[in-house]
This record gives structure tokens, sequence and C-alpha cells, in this order.
């Protein structure tokens, strides 16, 4: 018989709220008072009620000169130019792909915005418009960049780099788009034996490190070999990693990814998902972040 694991439910512990730096108040719920300053102005998710600046959503304050706004813990991704985002084809067009970005509103993808296979470079052609499905169709996976942001909020995007297209084999986490650290780089070869692609849009991606880049792919091409146990094993241990630093609310970027799986390795993958077990992996993650800092 398989086995079974029964848990008894355990009541949650009390965290202490944490002062942040310059003793400023730095997460906020509906209707909290954020300042009586008069001097502030006011940003997304505030609202100004007897001359009071007063949070409209859950979420971090944040201070850009004298304007506050709050940026709300749970979103839907908005889109700003640069950003790296994973997403998937939900509708091929006329000259363009519909992509699902976890934002309100369909992300689009137009055919003189990819490289053609082989990376040629040169005017998009009815040939290349019929054979739009053979590139890429419904249901695949892609790295891109954003190139612009429409009025409406929809967002535009190119894969023109070689270094964005269409995803193989791996792993996709969806987590909250606040959770995503914005850096430099957001393609991240781990020394652990795998790769992640944290998008800004909260769509992560994990897959074995590819043992060479193929640049002639265009980004279209592939691997379907199968994976080593190892490597599956690697990849679903950072899965369960991400999953446990967002429940505990931590910042997804390499270094806490990492951190995360080195204090994991004395447990079993399965168990990496139970809270007692979660809770003691971000705890000690969170001091080495801390020790790095300081």
């Amino acid at each position: 018989m398989a086995e079974i694991t029964m848990r008894l439910p355990v009541a949650p512990k009390a965290v202490a709220p944490s002062a942040p730096r310059g003793g400023e108040k730095h997460l906020v719920a509906p209707g909290d008072t954020i300042t009586t300053d008069t001097g502030y102005m006011r940003g997304h998710g505030t609202y100004v009620d007897e001359e009071k600046l007063i949070a409209s959503v859950a979420g971090a304050v944040e201070r850009v000169n004298k304007l506050v706004c709050v940026k709300a813990l749970k979103t839907r991704y908005n889109g700003e130019v640069g950003d790296i985002v994973v997403g998937r084809i939900t509708e091929v067009q006329q000259k363009r792909w519909k992509v699902e970005t976890n934002s309100r509103l369909d992300s689009v993808l137009l055919l003189s915005s990819v490289n053609l296979p082989g990376g040629e470079l040169r005017r998009r052609s009815a040939e290349d418009e019929l054979a739009m499905r053979d590139y890429l169709q419904e249901g695949d996976l892609i790295s891109a960049e954003v190139q612009s942001v429409f009025s409406d909020g929809a967002v535009s995007l190119h894969t023109r780099s070689l270094k964005y297209g269409k995803l193989g084999q791996g792993v996709l986490v969806q987590v909250s788009p606040s959770l995503v650290k914005r850096q430099k780089t957001h393609f991240h070869d781990l020394p652990c034996g795998a790769s992640v692609i944290l998008g800004n849009n909260g769509f992560i991606w994990i897959y074995p490190t590819p043992e060479q880049k193929d640049e002639e792919a265009g980004g279209f091409t592939t691997n379907l070999e199968p994976v080593p146990l190892s490597d599956r094993e690697v990849i679903s241990r950072l899965r369960n990693c991400i999953v446990a630093l967002v429940t505990q609310k931590l910042m997804l970027f390499d270094t806490s990814i990492l951190y995360c799986y080195e204090a994991s390795l004395p447990h079993q993958i399965k168990d990496i998902l139970k809270p007692e077990v979660m809770e003691e992996i971000v705890l000690e993650t969170r001091q080495k972040l801390l020790d790095l800092e300081g």
C-alpha cells in the first residue's frame, strides 16, 4: 500500500512586525493612514481624506521624492519598457501573436518583432505570414522583452535578441509580479546545474542549463531530448524552493533562490513543501541574506 502522510492543523505563529529602515511605515492595509503631512503628492493606491493620505490597497509604501504610492502585494503585471517576460501564446492572428503575460490585457508579439529561423533580418513576406504557426503556435512558451506599452496598458513584445525565443523543456512557476526583484539581468545559470528566467510578469521558467548555446536557431528550435534524472531532481528542488520563498513573502532573485536551494539540501524534495520545513529553510535563507547585506 502507498504511504499516506496525515497532518494535524497547526496554529500559525504570530510574526512581530519588523520596523523598516528610517522608522517609516512600510506595509499598509486598506484604510491605513500613510502620512498626515500635506506636502506629499498622492500616487497610485492612495487617496486623501481630511488632509490625511490613506492607502486604498494592501501593499508596500513607495516614496519617490514627494510622490507617495502603494505597490499592491497581489496584482496583475503592469508592463514597463525593457522588462523581461515569460509568456504563453494564446492565439495566432494576422501578422501577430497574442501572448498571455499575467497582465490585464493580452500582450502582442508582432511578426516584424521576431527573428526568423536562421536569424535573418529582412522584410516579412506573405509566405512568412502563412508560416507563422510553424514558428510559434498556441500553447508555446516564449521569453521576450517589452518593446512598448500602449495607452490602454497592453504590452507589445519583441524577441529580436537570440537570447529570447521559444522555450523548450522545463517547469513554469507562476508567482505575484511584486515578488520578483528587478535586476540588470533576469537570465541566471545557477551553479546547482539548472537555469532560471525570472520574468518581471511573475512567470518563472526553470530549465536544464544547455551545454552549448545554439546561435543559429533564431530562437525557434527546442531540444526535446530526455532530461536526465539528476537534472529533473534539481529542477524539482528549485521549483519547491521558489514556492517556499513565495509562501513566506521573500523577494525572488538569483541569490535568494540559491541560498534557499542550499538550505533545502538536507531535506527530501517533497518535504520542502511541509510548512515547518518551509519556515526553517526560508528563515535560514533570510539570515544569510541579512549577513550578506551586513
